[in-house]
């Protein structure tokens, strides 16, 4: 394995590598083709052919009947990854399968394959595909198993994935530098967060964990996960995006080092002291240097030359200590200079959002300061994190010269209603590449959560592999056809999908560029729900004309074909847009309510009664979502406890950690709900008791003549989070409700609501 990984390493930089090892290559699509499409290990040929463009492409081919070879399908391509893209090609477009994040269906593959025909050529129209956010790997894979991500890293390399961010572990590597350093245990353990915030420790905006500290059981166990992550993402194709140094470090360390240029950062979302105002090791310092050599040697050592390329974001939402130019240069070339003292072909990379959260900082001089802190252009990359909705690159003047990658975040907090803008991440990427002088250099992925919405991911990777803009129509029908990969597809499941497509998934409003929050998801109140930016929960379109008739027109779909019924995708997009119905409509019956309330003649009796059928909805709710795995609490608490080997009390600290994120945000709900869910059990176990509770206030302040008080509202529902969160276990309730049928609710639910 490492004579793998060092020659692909060597072709990654574009050096031409001996026949016998460009053979050793492909091994690792080959066991892509054996764990999914079993049936066909000796139906596709790879062959690999290296040459000097940082452009990918591969041409696909019917074998020659007389070349004596058992495979039926020819795939030459000058990467590994275009090789895995050609595969996906040859899948989608000829074969009509696919893999999604419910799983892969790639196994439906007809027994005879189909001809290409006439050899089909394609070619990336950007040297980089990347993907994930740095809390991606808090918000959606804190938990993953190995099988977990073996799905998803499949899914990625097949749609042309080459260079996706590698976090899995980072700390393990951290506490030896540390201990090196010579900080105790007791230091380090106060300075690490826990298993669902470990994203924003490694972004310096937090330290420590409320619920217990970081055991060492889970720093282990994600050291040998990543162990088995990076050899599958380099077997694969892809460069992972190795962690590095940050300066991050604990408060103990300018004890250590009295002498040492260390500051301290700000407060970060509301945090108190203990778990914000995090310590900052500045880079013109020595130590930064010894550190950062010590981090990448230990890493490398860890798990090989793997890549040259280093994610290192200094001010995430945390702004410098100093706005002084000069100061901010010498950040910038300290921080660079460290990378290649540890690796001389380092390439230093950052996420973008920093420009934008905080614009009125990061002013054009103060920008062009920092970049220019980095010589020479092609020793960085910027991720420009949110392209779709708030570009950077263009206020920037294309990074003045550094390498830049469009992005497309969309997702906030793994939050989950449905919105898209698929014009704009079809033409405005084609156009800014055009326009870029050839500073762009790659297409990407940036949500903060996988949850839904998988079309407009789907669309984005695909169009890095398009010259022109994708057509909307066209894409969607064939992307429905394998979506619900069944004979006799009906056409109404198509219409469906394309008015979704052509309203929700075709959003023109500045004021919305993002998933849509519904606001049965926050804390109960009477004013400040209705939210725009990029956290909103303003519903941009009619849900009469949209989400209706798309569920009505699912529903028909279901009646002409039974078999289609038994599609997975089917069914999950039967509870989507379901779920998309009913928290629309509690927008309306919220709205009931506050009017109730607030009118100059009512009651308690009236209030509670206005406040009935908004329960009601939420309990609905609870039981179609409890049908399907994937809008389950339990899912993501199962997930959590199994990383705790049968432990009850790490099992029930991890437990903690999980339900923490997704509701309170720390420790007295500092960034409460920021992470909200959908899920089955926890709108049936949490929300619908805090609109109870908030219920019952309002018909107490009506019964007792006394004035609404947002503190006292806002402190019990604190109270209720505090309480929920230190539950452990879940629900007999929704243990048994989720063998109910999916179909028979979805039904009795249209015909309530739609």
């Amino acid at each position: 394995m490492i004579g793998l990984v060092v020659c692909i390493a060597f072709g990654i930089a574009g050096w031409a590598l001996p026949e016998a090892t460009q053979a050793r290559n492909v091994t690792g699509l080959y066991a892509l083709i054996q764990r999914r499409i079993p049936a066909h290990t000796q139906s596709f040929h790879f062959v690999l052919t290296p040459n000097d463009s940082v452009l990918d492409t591969f041409t696909l081919s019917d074998v020659d009947p007389q070349s004596q070879r058992n495979a039926q399908i020819n795939i030459q391509c000058t990467s590994i990854s275009a090789c895995a893209r050609g595969l996906y090609t040859y899948l989608t477009e000829y074969g009509g399968v696919d893999i999604w994040w419910t799983g892969s269906r790639l196994s439906d593959l007809p027994d005879k394959l189909p001809s290409v025909g006439t050899p089909a050529t394609r070619s990336s129209i950007v040297q980089y595909r990347y993907f994930f956010n740095t809390v991606t790997f808090s918000y959606t894979t804190a938990f993953y198993s190995f099988d977990d991500w073996e799905l998803l890293l499949d899914w990625m390399a097949l749609r042309g994935v080459n260079l996706p961010l590698a976090w899995v572990g980072y700390e393990y590597i951290l506490i030896q530098v540390f201990r090196e350093a010579g900080l105790n245990d007791p230091d380090i353990s106060s300075f690490l967060s826990g298993p669902s915030f470990q994203a924003w420790n490694r972004f310096g905006n937090i330290r420590g964990s409320w619920g217990g500290e970081l055991p060492m059981e889970w720093v282990n166990d994600q050291f040998d996960l990543q162990k088995q992550l990076i050899p599958r993402m380099v077997e694969l194709g892809m460069t992972p995006v190795m962690p590095s140094f940050t300066g991050f470090v604990p408060h103990a360390l300018s004890v250590l080092y009295p002498n040492a240029s260390i500051v301290v950062g700000g407060q970060w979302g509301g945090f108190p002291d203990p778990f914000t105002n995090v310590s900052f090791l500045e880079p013109f310092d020595a130590l930064f240097l010894t550190l950062q050599k010590s981090f990448i040697d230990k890493q490398a050592a860890a798990y090989g030359n793997v890549s040259h390329i280093y994610t290192l974001d200094q001010y995430n939402e945390n702004n410098p200590y100093s706005g002084n130019a000069s100061y901010l240069q010498l950040i910038a070339s300290k921080t660079f200079a460290s990378l290649q003292a540890a690796d001389p072909e380092a390439i230093w990379m950052i996420q973008g959002w920093m420009f934008f959260s905080s614009e009125t900082f990061w002013t054009t001089e103060l920008v062009q300061a920092y970049l220019g802190g980095v010589p020479g252009n092609d020793s960085m990359i910027i991720l420009d994190l949110y392209s779709e909705a708030q570009p950077q690159w263009q206020r920037l003047d294309d990074y003045y010269g550094k390498k830049w990658i469009w992005c497309e975040l969309h997702d906030f907090g793994g939050n989950m209603g449905f919105e898209g803008n698929f014009v704009n991440i079809t033409e405005a990427p084609v156009s800014a590449r055009a326009s870029s002088g050839g500073s762009m250099v790659g297409m990407g992925l940036t949500p903060e959560g996988l949850e839904g919405n998988e079309i407009v991911y789907d669309v984005l990777l695909d169009q890095a592999w398009s010259p022109t803009p994708i057509n909307r129509t066209s894409y969607v029908s064939t992307w429905v056809s394998r979506r619900y990969n069944v004979g006799n597809l009906p056409p109404v499941a198509v219409d469906a999908w394309q008015l979704l497509a052509s309203t929700v998934y075709n959003n023109q409003n500045p004021l919305t560029q993002a998933t849509v929050k519904s606001i049965f998801e926050l804390a109960p109140a009477l004013t400040g729900v209705n939210r725009t930016g990029h956290h909103p929960t303003l519903v941009f379109y009619d849900t009469n004309t949209t989400i209706v008739p798309a569920l009505q027109l699912l529903l028909h779909a279901s009646n002409e074909s039974q078999e289609l019924v038994t599609i997975q995708e089917f069914q999950y997009d039967l509870v989507d847009v379901t779920r998309q119905l009913l928290a629309n409509r509690f927008v309306e019956l919220y709205e009931f309510l506050v009017d109730v309330f607030n009118a100059s003649t009512t009651d308690a009796a009236t209030v509670k009664a206005a406040g009935k059928p908004l329960l009601e909805l939420l309990y609905d709710l609870d039981e179609l979502l409890l049908t399907n795995s994937h809008f389950r609490l339990s899912t993501w608490l199962d997930a959590a406890q199994k990383w705790s080997h049968g432990n009850a009390t790490y099992a029930a600290y991890l437990e903690y950690t999980a339900r923490n994120q997704i509701t309170l945000w720390g420790p007295t709900g500092e960034i409460n709900d920021y992470a909200s869910k959908q899920w089955g059990g926890l709108v049936g176990g949490y929300y619908a008791p805090r609109w109870e509770a908030f219920v019952g206030y309002l018909a107490a302040s009506e019964q007792n003549g006394t004035s609404y008080d947002p503190t006292t509202v806002m402190n019990l529902m604190i109270s209720i989070g505090e309480q929920w969160d230190n539950q452990v276990g879940y629900s007999a309730r929704s243990r048994s409700a989720e063998a109910r049928d999916t179909l028979e609710i979805v039904r009795s639910l249209a015909a309530k609501y739609a």
